[in-house]
């Protein structure tokens, strides 16, 4: 009997041994966790009845403050970083279109007393939408993007009928960038689907001078003098609707994005067709390698790493994830290859619609990557798309999505 029981002591030694180690690794974690909850992150999101601002200090928890500007439609939000201000294109075919700002994150608005951007008296006639079969006086009817500038209080902002904007006094006022206005190709710009409308800008990080556009559909611009001239940067983006498959501008651009640490690094989103330039646009060469679809909206680049992005591919047919399945696609080889994520994403009976900026990165380590659906839902991952998570349901059709970092 008492040999039996010698290897019963032996046994009970070795658990406290794995006990202490485990102890060591949870102290680590800990710490850990409580630096990245030092930080807040912003979410903001536009929809076509009003706005909300999402915020959390450890992008799994989320509160907001309810809706801003109900009833108003809201394609264009910004985070300032320099000034902190919130900027927000505020829609409403009564009231108008124009830009407020907040400078307490949002508590309250300044809604200008007259309308802060328009056309100019002598600006002319445009065609801005699809339905329109007559040229009609330029008159402002949405704002689709608001991105600082490199110069101080520089705010630039994209619209529709497609106009470029610039604002010297943090988005109080803004003026038309007149060159781009009468760019001799101007008359022969068609509307996309959505009208037709500048919807990206994308300025150079350090190099005020330089700046591309996008506009639907008309293709990439762009300007190296800071505004003056305009030159189409479209070589080798396909155009399948045309009998000129391969035009100097006409493209629908769907969305255009660079990386900031790599300047002539950019990926393009086109109406059927996935691109790349490494050399500022002078020529693009097709990657969609591999994705389901190579028709979508949103695009967006990892904020840390060039050959990182992430984009939504769509059935044509349906504005809806292919096979019914919701998924992000991911590169990580500067679009060699793509693989979906899915963890979190519904595969099946998923019809969501993801629009052209209705996906957004954080500049977290790691970093966060947030979409909004035509649906009304908001999805967040914090772990570059490993997982993500539901952090709104029932909102309005969601137009915008972007994120900011409050000092």
């Amino acid at each position: 009997m008492a040999q039996k029981k010698a290897p019963k002591t032996k046994h009970k030694t070795r658990p406290k041994v794995r006990t202490k180690v485990r102890t060591k690794k949870r102290t680590k974690v800990r710490t850990k966790k409580r630096t990245k909850k030092s930080a807040e992150t912003l979410l903001l999101v536009g929809t076509v009845k009003g706005a909300f601002i999402f915020r959390s200090r450890d992008r799994k928890t989320w509160t907001s403050g309810g809706v801003l500007f109900p009833g108003m439609q809201v394609y264009a939000l910004c985070h300032d970083p320099r000034s902190g201000r919130l900027l927000a294109g505020v829609s409403h075919p009564y009231f108008g279109t124009n830009v407020r700002y907040s400078d307490d994150l949002g508590k309250t608005w300044i809604e200008p007393k007259e309308a802060n951007i328009k056309f100019p008296e002598d600006a002319g006639m445009v065609r801005s939408d699809v339905s329109a079969t007559e040229p009609h006086k330029a008159k402002l009817d949405n704002v689709w993007q608001l991105v600082p500038g490199v110069e101080p209080n520089r705010i630039w902002a994209g619209v529709q009928p497609a106009a470029l904007f610039k604002s010297d006094d943090g988005g109080k006022t803004f003026e038309m960038v007149r060159a781009l206005w009468d760019h001799p190709h101007r008359a022969r710009w068609n509307p996309g689907a959505g009208g037709l409308c500048l919807h990206t800008i994308v300025p150079h990080p350090t190099d005020g001078t330089k700046m591309h556009v996008a506009i639907s559909a008309a293709g990439v611009y762009r300007t190296d003098d800071g505004g003056k001239t305009w030159a189409a940067k479209n070589n080798g983006v396909r155009v399948d609707f045309s009998p000129e498959k391969y035009p100097e501008f006409g493209q629908c651009v769907h969305k255009i994005a660079r990386h900031p640490s790599t300047p002539d690094r950019f990926y393009l989103q086109n109406h059927g067709g996935l691109y790349r330039s490494d050399d500022a646009g002078e020529s693009w060469h097709d990657v969609a390698h591999g994705v389901p679809s190579d028709f979508g909206f949103s695009m967006v680049v990892h904020p840390h790493d060039p050959d990182t992005a992430f984009i939504a591919p769509l059935n044509q047919e349906m504005r809806s994830g292919p096979g019914g399945k919701l998924r992000i696609y991911k590169t990580t080889d500067g679009a060699k290859s793509w693989k979906p994520l899915t963890r979190g994403l519904a595969q099946k009976d998923a019809y969501e619609t993801i629009l052209r900026d209705g996906m957004a990165c954080d500049a977290g380590q790691p970093a966060g990557v947030y979409f909004g659906t035509r649906s009304g839902k908001v999805f967040a991952s914090r772990d570059e798309g490993a997982s993500f998570a539901v952090i709104a349901d029932g909102l309005p059709a969601v137009t915008c999505v972007k994120t900011g970092a409050p000092a």
